[in-house]
């Protein structure tokens, strides 16, 4: 923590930072973002379309130039030979509905415990589409999160949580910390929880089948495929999106005693 600003009061205020290259992208999101700050049961209608070429570039660009391909074996480099067409194809596909997820390639990762984590690497389309589609959709729920959540959020990191918690402890009574590791988390998640979760404020369909096709796709490892009943491949770029909705909602369900069922908000 040396070195750092503390951080300031923000336990009960939701994330008012902009999203990365916010500033760049089409002002069609920045009334999205205003809607749901106004309105915080609006159920968004009609949001694939913010989904245009332009934002497809800029998720292309967002992406890590250096990162493992997936299964397509396409790397950051190759998808750029001809972006254009590529974009505008892709496009085209997502909006008249001939868009197909593919499956993620799944690597493993030693842990210091001696465990291994698996790791699901997209393919380089699947990362620009669920790069553009979370860009939308973190318009909306970034202004329903509370500000002392940081898992997996915009502009947000690990060194602004212990920030956060050592202005807690020293400027606030605290009688304890409560440390709580959820095991397997990601490879847990049940996916009619996430599309329930999801549908609270989306209620464009496209939409849903996009993150339906993506938690569907399963995974290949050493040639074979694999079917994924639960989970949400841990790596893929639209995973700690819904991961962080999922706790946010499945955390509010069990504060309330399990009494929130489909269609209640």
């Amino acid at each position: 923590m040396e070195g750092r600003p503390l951080t300031k009061k923000n336990t009960d205020e939701p994330n008012s930072n902009r999203t990365p290259s916010r500033e760049n992208e089409p002002s069609g999101l920045d009334r999205v973002r205003q809607a749901a700050k106004e309105d915080k049961g609006l159920r968004f209608t009609a949001l694939l379309h913010h989904g245009n070429v332009d934002l497809l570039r800029s998720s292309y660009h967002s992406l890590k130039k250096q990162a493992a391909a997936g299964v397509d074996g396409v790397t950051w480099e190759e998808y750029g030979e001809g972006l254009e067409d590529r974009l505008k194809d892709l496009h085209g596909r997502i909006h008249g509905g001939a868009y197909r997820a593919k499956p993620s390639r799944r690597v493993w990762i030693p842990k210091a415990e001696g465990r291994q984590r698996p790791l699901g690497i997209a393919a380089r389309e699947d990362k620009i589409v669920q790069q553009a589609i979370g860009r939308v959709l973190n318009q909306i729920w970034e202004e329903g999160f509370v500000g002392f959540s940081y898992g997996f959020r915009p502009e947000r990191s690990q060194q602004d949580a212990l920030d956060a918690l050592s202005v807690g402890i020293t400027q606030k009574k605290v009688n304890g910390v409560l440390d709580w590791d959820i095991r397997s988390f990601f490879d847990k998640v049940e996916h009619e929880w996430v599309v329930q979760f999801v549908e609270h404020r989306i209620a464009d369909k496209r939409v849903v089948r996009l993150i339906q096709k993506w938690l569907k796709a399963g995974v290949m490892e050493e040639g074979r495929w694999f079917e994924t009943k639960e989970g949400t491949p841990q790596g893929s770029v639209i995973s700690p999106i819904l991961a962080n909705l999922y706790l946010h909602y499945a955390l509010d369900v069990w504060a309330q005693g399990g009494r929130r069922r489909r269609g209640v908000t």
